[in-house]
């Protein structure tokens, strides 16, 4: 997550000084009272009428709060110098994302300092020079809407690149398929694919995908995300000749909720089929097995293979080995190990033993099994070898301590390419060479011109209401006295076993600047600590999380970073939650609040809401008496 600090900075500006540009107050909200009865509860809604944003009421409103709100913002004495600032720190460098192998070619996203949507790069193999291959740009017809990429996936050897762009941000993705030799676009196009990307079969003239139904006429939004199917594509042919495979009333074998969401997973280099069941947020996944020549069509003869019980969250393959990840009686993971033929989950070999780090993701790669922890909030990197026994694991020695935030392997190579970065350092791609055991800067990026020397970051725990120790980071100027008079931006999400990982956020150079403070609390309900700090801030031990956040900031107070009248908490989507109802229970603590896309109403949201439902496992279920006292107790 890379969180935009703009508002965040003007968040912070002196009461006094907002009030001196104040002109006579926000414009008003009318009230009109909605009283919903939930299992015995009156619960008043008084801004329902908010919710329909085609109203020409709502749409007046909202023009009339962006007005305010930006000559608020035009008044404050140097905002537009700062403005400028975060601008060109925000664009003094590239992003790419993790790269994948098709064949030899190396696939990635690459952002351009300047450029503001991703566009589709590749490489004929590593060190090769990179050609563009997909500019979204020139998707856009006179007058129409900008478009954007959100996902890719090239065939085995490379040959083709399907990838999604949806118009307008939407996110309602249109599936294309480029031929990366020649250049040319092939006629194939499939809407309502959102979920990519595909998954080829090894020939490379066809590959399986989830698509979205096709809504009637008048069907609710909370419908879009239910009952969709995987289908089979062949190259060149229309979509109205796709061939569904997995579906709610597709097959027998395989049954499926509405709300479950199907996915086909073949692994360059196996002769394996994986169909995936993905239930809601819920990490724990389903999934059935196949030899992949096998399947065609929906008669195709699927074995279970792996039940939400077993709680696996991802999986890899070698050969006929299944490596899990897993957190059955293991809160911090382990990887185990079954064979495909004869599969076993239950008796599985323990290949990655639990430990004090929590493992988080592993790939397997032609010399062996990469697998990435997480300790203390810090990334670290091993190398399982082929044949050897374990915990016969070895450490990949890092140039310093940091996140591995992106990872790629392939059964085909040897080794790892992963990204590594800090509060400080800016994001290298690096490769391992398990010969040497060194690590190689492949160049895919450079290193940021935007200099941090003079920024240091600082780890530490906090003790929140109930004993537990909370991680705590903190990024200051080195020169930083603690003597109350810094803004401080206090930033945390605790959501979906999320890990709020350390990354170099250049426009955060402003902040530093300007004397602030900059620190992430990592509250429960996300995973840095494993299933077990997971489970101790969702549903019903949801409130760690504002507590967490909010013994945060009676820390930083506490140890004069700031006061509460330089003190602003923020989170953003599921974040909203947490500084929502941290700003409710200690209002006093905070000088400001910013929640960002939050999601303030949940009692609501999973009611109406177009992903409600499937947010069920992770807040409540609005449906039965104890998760709606659950939604309440977290509804702002």
């Amino acid at each position: 997550m890379r969180r935009s600090v703009l508002a965040g900075l003007a968040a912070l500006i002196p009461v006094a000084v907002l009030a001196q540009a104040n002109t006579g107050g926000p414009p008003a909200t009318p009230v009109r009272v909605v009283n919903d009865t939930i299992f015995g509860t009156v619960v008043p809604d008084p801004y329902r009428w908010l919710e329909n944003v085609q109203d020409s009421a709502v749409l007046q409103w909202l023009h009339a709060q962006d007005n305010y709100t930006r000559h608020l913002l035009a008044a404050i004495p140097g905002h537009a110098d700062l403005a400028a600032r975060i601008h060109a720190l925000s664009n003094a460098n590239p992003s790419i994302s993790a790269p994948n192998f098709g064949g030899k070619r190396l696939f990635y996203f690459k952002r351009l300092p300047g450029e503001e949507v991703n566009k589709l790069y590749v490489r004929d193999s590593l060190g090769a020079p990179e050609h563009l291959l997909v500019d979204p740009e020139r998707l856009q017809q006179a007058g129409g809407p900008h478009w954007a990429l959100d996902y890719y996936s090239a065939s085995w050897d490379g040959r083709y690149v399907a990838y999604g762009a949806s118009p307008a941000g939407s996110e309602n993705s249109i599936m294309r398929i480029l031929d990366v030799t020649t250049g040319k676009l092939l006629p194939d196009s499939i809407d309502r694919a959102q979920f990519g990307g595909p998954s080829w079969r090894p020939d490379g003239r066809a590959f399986f995908y989830n698509r979205l139904q096709k809504l009637p006429p008048g069907a609710p939004t909370s419908e879009k995300y239910r009952n969709s199917r995987i289908y089979l594509h062949t190259v060149g042919q229309s979509d109205t000749t796709d061939v569904p495979l997995v579906g709610l009333g597709v097959m027998r074998r395989i049954p499926l909720e509405p709300d479950d969401i199907p996915f086909m997973n073949t692994i360059p280099g196996t002769a394996w089929a994986f169909a995936t069941i993905a239930h809601g947020v819920q990490n724990e996944v389903t999934a059935y097995v196949a030899p992949l020549a096998d399947v065609r069509d929906s008669t195709t003869v699927w074995r279970p293979l792996i039940a939400p019980t077993d709680s696996i969250v991802l999986f890899d393959v070698h050969g006929d080995d299944i490596y899990l990840l897993s957190h059955l009686h293991a809160a911090r993971y382990r990887v185990l190990r079954t064979n495909l033929k004869s599969p076993d989950v239950a008796h599985a070999a323990v290949v990655f033993p639990e430990s004090q780090g929590v493992v988080v993701v592993f790939g397997t790669s032609r010399d062996g099994l990469y697998i990435k922890t997480l300790d203390g909030g810090l990334g670290r990197l091993f190398r399982l070898a082929w044949g050897a026994a374990p915990p016969a694991a070895q450490p990949v020695a890092l140039p310093y301590d940091g996140a591995i935030n992106s990872f790629s392997t392939i059964l085909s190579r040897d080794g790892a390419l992963f990204s590594l970065e800090s509060w400080t350092h800016s994001p290298l791609w690096f490769a391992s060479d398990q010969k040497t055991g060194h690590l190689t800067d492949t160049g895919l990026l450079p290193v940021s011109p935007v200099d941090f020397s003079a920024i240091k970051s600082e780890e530490v725990r906090v003790r929140a209401p109930d004993g537990t120790m909370v991680p705590l980071s903190i990024v200051h100027r080195r020169d930083a006295k603690q003597d109350a008079s810094h803004p401080l931006y206090l930033d945390g999400y605790g959501a979906y076993g999320f890990t709020y990982d350390p990354y170099f956020g250049p426009a955060w150079l402003a902040w530093f600047e300007q004397g602030g403070v900059y620190a992430v609390c990592h509250v429960r309900g996300g995973g840095e600590f494993g299933e077990a700090w997971h489970q101790a801030g969702r549903g019903p031990t949801k409130s760690n999380t504002w507590r967490d956040l909010i013994a945060c900031g009676d820390y930083l107070v506490a140890q004069k970073w700031t006061s509460p009248a330089r003190l602003a908490g923020s989170g953003t989507s599921a974040g909203g939650i947490e500084i929502g109802m941290a700003v409710t229970e200690r209002p006093e603590l905070f000088g400001a609040a910013l929640p960002r896309v939050g999601t303030l109403n949940p009692l609501r949201e999973m009611l109406v809401g177009v992903s409600g439902p499937a947010n069920r496992p992770e807040f409540g279920d609005p449906t039965t008496a104890q998760g709606a006292r659950e939604l309440l107790a977290m509804d702002t």
